[in-house]
Formats: structure tokens, sequence, C-alpha cells
């Protein structure tokens, strides 16, 4: 191959251009090379640099602390002193460990054998059948914190010294020895209750504070432990709640979202108690004078710790550094039972309206009354027969469809008046079979209708009225600790879900289990959208019926999302609604069973030829709306008639 003079000369350019590349690339390299090094010698000497810096504070800190613990004249020395020790204190309902470290609660066990513990993933040392454990050592703190004129103060930090006293196994008195004075906290559970009162008390510690010193700081913290089988279902009825001295309760975010609160208004930041509650149980912090609240805080738990939620209050409480007066408080540890919250609110005999039975949630105002005013004093009425909790939901079934059997009754016959006229309204159809004619289809319909006493509404009312009552039990029987461990059927816990098949691995909306009594109350469902869906098929015209399509597939696909929703409720939730609905399909076929057509017919036609014979004015709904449509009419025949005058005038000025 020849090469001509311009391909050497290309060749030669492609050489150079590489080698000029590789060269300045090498120089590059090396310089990069040379500023990591010199990087890397200065990173090295400011982490030396700091190391050693911190060491020199770390041992200023060490020497400065072991200079106050060797000091015997520090006002703190004593309470410095290690002292590692757990007192208990118990009565009939609670036993409580307090550790000398602090004087704070460590344990909290409830005695009472109605309550016993679950097997829960990722709790140690629990098994099922235990006491119920509300939190171990390590799982709560309490903090209280004073500011003095040298030295501040943080129980948390400090150990106490039991002090000896003559009173019973339910008494706890406890000192933290302060330069040449004490503060002393006292603890006593009531006997015959969940209560426990804490009082806290300065001595000999006048010249100690600041003279302006008239409060304490209270740091709360805790981890609440899972207690129940669901998670999702516990951690969605747990949350902080509070009260205000103005009489409002009110919770954090209970649908596990991390939330703080730290904004208070002026007006709601006086709080006068605060709860720590999970599902079924509660601690609830009270102050004989209110508290100043400047934080709440919920942070959520992963499934598979052991624990739900951990939940901090930051508060300031009154103290007096003269000792005159004690800081009480009252705590409420135990079950949210409203019966025995509102016996233990009694006890504590406050001028206050404490309203502790909120901690049993029952819902928005109307469905409250509902559940406070009869749910309740039924349910415990019931229970108090001493039967098995699925009897219990049976009967309170019955009874509730009992009292609401009027109204499906009525429902039913104002349905039934439709379909016995049926005949009547296809022949005014028949009548105006032109779209444009409509208005004048539905005038004398709803002239048919008030002339027979028949309203379209009348099936639909009666069904709403009934609505607060299911929404009531929907709040109500989640909430019901009596249902906590109580076995019916298959179900082993009527709180928690009946999951005859488990396959243990979540997948995504139905979960890892499923339901029995969901899948038989979604049955149910089915079941009475079908005898409903045919009812209406027999009272509305075909075009409704057309218009209906849709909400006919949605009627019929609801069952399949109640499903997804309700496969992680409780099963003594899912059984109530399984009885509601298979009730409600007997209460169907009876009314169906007891009703003659023809009779109901005949009456029609009575009061049709009274009302005829013996014409007058009423103020009925269906009369108003026919008024209402007849203006329409006019209004329309108006319009149409200027329409018609302007086509006619346009002619004449196009002529």
């Amino acid at each position: 191959m020849r090469l001509d003079k311009n391909t050497i000369i290309g060749f030669v350019l492609i050489f150079l251009i590489l080698a000029g590349f590789q060269w300045y690339d090498q120089k590059n390299r090396k310089e990069n090379q040379i500023e990591y090094a010199k990087n890397q010698v200065i990173k090295a000497k400011e982490d030396s640099l700091r190391l050693i810096a911190e060491n020199i504070e770390t041992q200023k800190l060490e020497e400065k602390l072991q200079k106050e613990l060797s000091d015997s004249t520090n006002a703190l020395f004593e309470a410095r002193q290690t002292n590692d020790g757990v007192s208990t204190i118990e009565n009939e309902f609670l036993k409580l460990s307090i550790s000398n470290k602090g004087a704070q609660i460590v344990r909290a066990e409830l005695k009472d054998s109605t309550y016993k513990s679950n097997d829960i993933k990722g709790r140690k040392g629990i098994k099922k059948g235990d006491n119920i454990v509300l939190f171990e050592q390590g799982d709560a703190e309490m903090n209280i914190m004073l500011n003095g004129k040298e030295h501040n103060i943080k129980t948390s930090e400090l150990y106490f010294q039991k002090v000896e006293t003559q009173s019973n196994d339910s008494c706890l008195r406890m000192r933290l020895p302060i330069a040449s004075g004490n503060i002393y906290i006292t603890y006593s559970l009531t006997p015959g209750s969940y209560l426990l009162k804490m009082s806290v008390q300065a001595e000999g510690l006048d010249g100690f504070f600041p003279v302006n010193t008239k409060e304490m700081e209270i740091v709360w913290n805790e981890r609440v432990p899972q207690q129940e089988k669901g998670f999702s279902f516990e951690n969605s009825h747990s949350s902080i709640s509070f009260r205000t001295t103005d009489g409002d309760t009110d919770v954090l975010s209970s649908m596990g979202a991390d939330e703080v609160m730290d904004e208070f208004d002026e007006d709601e930041e006086k709080l006068k108690w605060i709860a720590f509650k999970s599902q079924f149980f509660s601690q609830i912090f009270i102050a004989d004078d209110a508290f100043i609240v400047s934080k709440l805080s919920s942070k959520q738990d992963k499934e598979g710790s052991g624990y739900l939620k951990t939940y901090n209050a930051e508060m300031k409480a009154k103290f007096d550094p003269t000792g005159v007066t004690t800081t009480d408080f009252a705590w409420y540890i135990g079950p949210n039972k409203f019966s025995t919250l509102k016996e233990n609110e009694k006890i504590l005999a406050s001028s206050d309206d404490l309203d502790l039975q909120s901690m049993v949630y029952l819902g928005w105002p109307i469905v409250r009354w509902i559940n406070r005013f009869f749910t309740v004093y039924l349910f415990d009425f019931l229970t108090g027969w001493g039967i098995n909790m699925g009897i219990v939901l049976l009967l309170l079934t019955i009874l509730v469809k009992l009292i609401v059997y009027p109204l499906q009754r009525k429902s039913y016959i104002s349905s039934a008046n439709m379909r016995v006229l049926r005949p009547k309204i296809d022949e005014i159809s028949k009548k105006y079979p032109k779209p444009e004619d409509a208005m004048m289809k539905q005038q004398e319909m709803m002239q048919l209708y008030s002339q027979y006493g028949v309203s379209p509404m009348g099936g639909c009312l009666p069904m709403l009225i009934q609505m607060p009552v299911w929404i009531a039990l929907f709040n109500f029987i989640p909430n019901a600790i009596e249902l906590r461990g109580q076995s019916f059927l298959w179900a082993d816990d009527l709180s928690t879900y009946d999951d005859i098949i488990n396959w243990g691995t979540d997948i995504w909306l139905i979960g890892d289990h499923i339901s029995l009594f969901c899948v038989l109350w979604c049955v149910s469902t089915f079941g009475n959208t079908w005898i409903s869906m045919r009812q209406q098929k027999d009272t509305m015209m075909p075009e409704q019926q057309q218009a209906m399509g849709m909400m006919k597939w949605f009627s019929y696909l609801m069952p399949v999302i109640f499903f997804f929703s309700f496969n992680g409720y409780s099963a003594g939730l899912n059984y109530y609604y399984f009885l509601s609905g298979l009730i409600g399909i007997l209460m169907m076929w009876y009314l169906k069973k007891t009703t003659d057509d023809k009779k109901l017919l005949q009456k029609l036609e009575e009061r049709y030829a009274r009302k005829k014979a013996n014409p007058k004015k009423t103020s009925s709904m269906m009369e108003k709306l026919q008024a209402l449509q007849e203006r329409q009419q006019e209004i329309l025949r108006q319009q149409e008639a200027a329409r018609n005058y302007n086509k006619e005038e346009n002619k004449r000025y196009n002529k």
C-alpha cells in the first residue's frame, strides 16, 4: 500500500495529538494526586486536633464530675452517690415498681385476672396468660427538673433514698438529699382502685432556689408496648389524649403517622390531664392544678418491634420551694372500661369534670350520646348475666333490630305502596312518551302520589334514621374491653380478628390472614343488597333503573370493599354486622310474607276515595313538591312563549 503525502501528514498529526493528550492527562493526574495528598494531610491534622480537643473536653468534664462527686460539700454530692434499688407497692389491682434512681415508676403490672397478656412478636419476657404489664423498666421515664441558684436538679440522674415508714405496702416515701434539705416524692395507691396519688415537696431548701421559683418542669416519655394480636387495629385506637381546663377533650392523631403538637393557643395550653393511651389500657396523669404544656408528640414504631408508639409530653406544674404546700398529682393506671373509669373518677372526688370515660371512644356527638346513654347501659346489663360474649352480642343485635323494626317496616311498606301503584305509574308513562313531556309526566305522577298519600322518599328517611345506631355500634364494639380475650365459636378473641387462615406474610390490601366473620358479614351484605335491588326494581321507572345502573354495580361491589377494609377488624364487630345483616334478611322475608299487595292497594284506594270526597289543603311535602313543579312548568311555558314570539318578530324583521 502506497502512502501519499497527505496520509503521512494525517498520521503524524494524530500521533502528536495522542501524545499531547497523554502528557496533559498525566500532568493533571499528578497535580490531582498531590492536591489529594495535601487534603488528606490537612484532614488528618484537623481530625487529630478535634480528637485532642474532644479528649481534653471529656477529661475536663470527667475531672469536674469527679471533683463534684468527691467534694462532700457539693449540694448534690449525696444525691449522686449510686444507690441502685427498686421498691414495690401494690393493692388489689396494681403492682408498681419504683426505682431509687429518679424515684420514678419503672414497671406497672395489672393484677386483675380478667386481663391477660397475649404472645406478641418482639416482646421478650412476656408470655400468653401472664398478667398485663403496661410498661417494663426502660420503657418509661419521668424527669422532674428544677433550676437552683448554683445547681440544676434533674431527678432522672439522681438517686433517692427510701424513707422507712409505718405505712402498709401500698405507700412509699422517697427522699432526695440536697445540701441541708430534701425533696420528697410520695406515692400512695388508693385501695380498691387503679388510682395512684403522687406528691412532691421541698424541705429546708429556701436558699437553694431563686426567690422567683414557682414551677417545676416535667418531661414524661413512654414507649407503649403492643398488647393485642392486630398491630394495625390496636395502633389506630392508640393516641395521646388530653383535657383542657375549659372542659374540652382532644387527641393527637391515632392513624399511625408521627405527630407533634408544640404550639398551644393561650386558652388551650392549660391542661387538666394527659393520657398515654393504647386500645384497651391507659396511664392518665392528672394535675391537682393545671399543667402548662409546651409539647406533646407521638412517634410511630415498626410492626414486629413489640411496641406501638413512643409518646412524649413536656409540661410545667406549680412548685413551692419553701415546702409549705405540696405539688399533688394523681395517676389512673388501668383498663379503658367505661364503668371502671367512671368509678375511679368518683373516688378522686375532683371538683372538675375530668371525663375520664372519654378514654373509651364512643364516636361523634350524636353517636356518642346514643352509646353513652343507651348502648353502654344495655351492654352492661347483658354482660351482668355472666353469659358468653358471643351470646351477649347476639342479644344486643336482636334488641337493637327490634327497636328499629318499626322504621324498617315503615320503609318496606312505603316501597310496597310504590310497587302496588306501579300499573298506574306505567299508564302515565304511556300517556307521555315524548322526552319533552317529562315535566308533565312528573307533575302527574306527583299528583297521583299525593292523591294516594304516598311519598317516593318515604322509604329512604326511616333507613337514614337507623344510620346513627349503625355507626354508634361501629364505634362502641371495637372499644369494649369486655370482649378482650373472650372466645366464641372459632374466634379465640372477639376483640381482634379471627384468622381461620393465616399464611404469615402480608399481602397488599388483605394482610396475612382471612377473617371468617368478615367473610360471613360480606355475604350477608351481598344478600341484603340483592334484596334491596329487587325491591327497587319493582318501584322504579325504566329510565330510573337505567340511571341507577352504575349505582347498582357499585352496591354489589361494596361487600368486596368491606372485606378488604374490615378483614383486620375485631371479630366481635364483624360478628355483630353479620348478625345484623342476617336478621335484616329474615325481617325482609317476614315483611314480604305478611304483606298482601291486594289489601295494600285496597287501603290506598280507600284513602284516595276519602281524599276525593273530602279535599282539603295540607302542607305535606308532596303537595309542596307538586306546587314547585307546577311553578317550574309555568316558567318553562313562559320561556317557550317568549322564544316563539322572538322567532315571529325575527321573521317579520327579515321580510
